[in-house]
């Protein structure tokens, strides 16, 4: 069969060319949305005279068809189908015959395609909010289940304060809120009709765009024609909320690879979501997280090249915007797998406060000792360096901070009282940063709370 197309050429496509230009093997899962927007399309031209009822009726019908062999998985392809709009269109001439012809009356695949993609993409949008949801719930059970576990906070990967398990795990939370909120944000600009358009310059007969916005879901239509056909920015602006999600991902496996380690012993990952060694039996690897943390390489890498495809097209539609979908599909397929393991691994992840507790060491107090002469009077810049001198010396002497008595605190500095001891309290201090989004229990419970009215699970 020849090309949808060929009317005007004399030979035959090149057959590298034509492996080249084709499309068909990665388009093809958007058969439900080119079907999706040629139904309605077909309605549209009825109401502008060029299809009858009756018409209208045999493409509605084939169309139905032909959707049902995509569904059952019978719907047998031809070298001929480049694409996914070629595919159905030749399948429903197939079907109900000429009057098959009459559907692509003022429309392009410029403008078919666009409408697929948003079309595709918004039922994906709809799935991967609910796995980050799940993700995010994953985290608030955890959280609210140890609550009373302390644990060492880190800065440059050193020990820096004492703060509660919780809150280091809230913290992923708010990443993966904004992620949400961004999402959301985003949809607004996915859900705009480009059908209409046509190749570039609009459509020759009239059809109601606005009618065509509203049965398909759409929240309002473009307002450009060579715009709508062009626009990518949907997609560059998914692939990067992508990359940014991608990388929440990888931070948290980071530091939960970090804690599960011999050395730390924080945490450690069920047998669900952990490999072994093909020569070290004892081996109990994190894979799932490595490969978490590993993905973020390949979704930053669709994002960055989509925007180099995009940075130097001439104005309408170009053919290297057929290169938005791989990358597209691919992130959309990798988060729509990572996103439920990386739930799983929270949901089933054993805590061993035990090892958080041996980790708490007197430096993590120094800060305390600072705020401790800061209430005596002192400026804070000397506050710090006197404890700086305490930290020192108990170095020396190989002890900790509680070690140290009062005599060598007040060789210091005559600001410290017998109460001294009374700061260098790994749940004292916990307990003193009970400001909004501190890390005291009353300040993360008051997370969670609004975490689970977020997330729509406020008891």
């Amino acid at each position: 069969m020849g090309k949808l197309w060929g009317g005007r050429f004399a030979k035959e496509m090149d057959k590298l060319l034509e492996q080249f230009n084709a499309s068909i093997s990665f388009d093809r899962r958007m058969y439900a949305a080119d079907i999706k927007g040629s139904i309605a399309y077909a309605r549209a031209l009825e109401r502008v005279g060029i299809l009858t009822a009756d018409e209208t009726q045999a493409i509605v019908d084939g169309l139905d068809a032909v959707l049902a062999e995509f569904d059952a998985g019978t719907f047998a392809f031809l070298p001929s189908d480049e694409d996914i709009h070629t595919a159905v269109e030749r399948r429903l001439g197939e079907l109900i015959g000429d009057v098959a012809g009459k559907l692509h009356t003022g429309r392009s695949r410029n403008d078919q395609v666009a409408t697929d993609m948003r079309l595709y993409l918004l039922a994906r949008i709809s799935v991967l909010r609910e796995h980050v949801q799940t993700l995010q719930r994953a985290i608030v059970d955890k959280a609210e289940a140890h609550l009373d576990v302390i644990m060492p906070g880190y800065t440059h990967l050193q020990p820096a304060q004492p703060i509660l398990f919780a809150h280091w795990l809230m913290s992923f939370f708010w990443m993966l809120q904004r992620d949400v909120e961004r999402l959301d944000d985003l949809t607004k600009r996915v859900s705009v009709l480009p059908l209409g358009g046509a190749a570039l310059a609009g459509n020759t007969f009239g059809i109601d765009r606005a009618a065509l916005a509203a049965e398909l879901g759409f929240d309002r239509i473009s307002e450009n024609s060579l715009d709508a056909v062009s626009d990518r920015d949907f997609v560059a602006e998914t692939l990067f909320w992508a990359a940014l999600l991608q990388t929440h991902l990888s931070r948290l496996a980071e530091d939960l690879i970090l804690y599960a380690t011999a050395e730390f012993g924080f945490v450690e990952l069920d047998d669900a979501y952990s490999t072994g060694s093909s020569i070290m039996p004892q081996k109990k690897n994190p894979d799932s997280l490595e490969l978490a943390r590993g993905k973020t390489g390949r979704v930053v890498g669709n994002f960055v090249a989509l925007l180099t495809t995009l940075k130097g097209l001439p104005s309408s539609y170009d053919k290297d915007l057929q290169e938005d979908k791989e990358p597209l599909f691919d992130t959309l397929d990798t988060l729509e797998l990572e996103l439920p393991i990386v739930a799983g691994v929270i949901a089933t992840l054993r805590i061993h406060p035990e090892r958080m507790a041996s980790a708490l060491r007197d430096d993590l107090l120094a800060t305390e000792l600072a705020d401790y002469l800061v209430r005596q009077g002192l400026p804070f810049r000397q506050g710090h360096h006197i404890v700086g001198q305490a930290v020192r010396l108990a170095g020396e002497r190989g002890c900790g901070l509680r070690d140290l008595t009062v005599n060598d605190y007040r060789a210091l500095s005559s600001h410290f009282g017998d109460d001294v001891h009374d700061v260098l309290d790994f749940r004292r201090a916990v307990e003193q940063r009970s400001v909004p989004g501190g890390t005291a229990t009353a300040a993360v419970m008051a997370q969670i709370e609004r975490a689970k009215a977020l997330s729509g699970r406020l008891q």
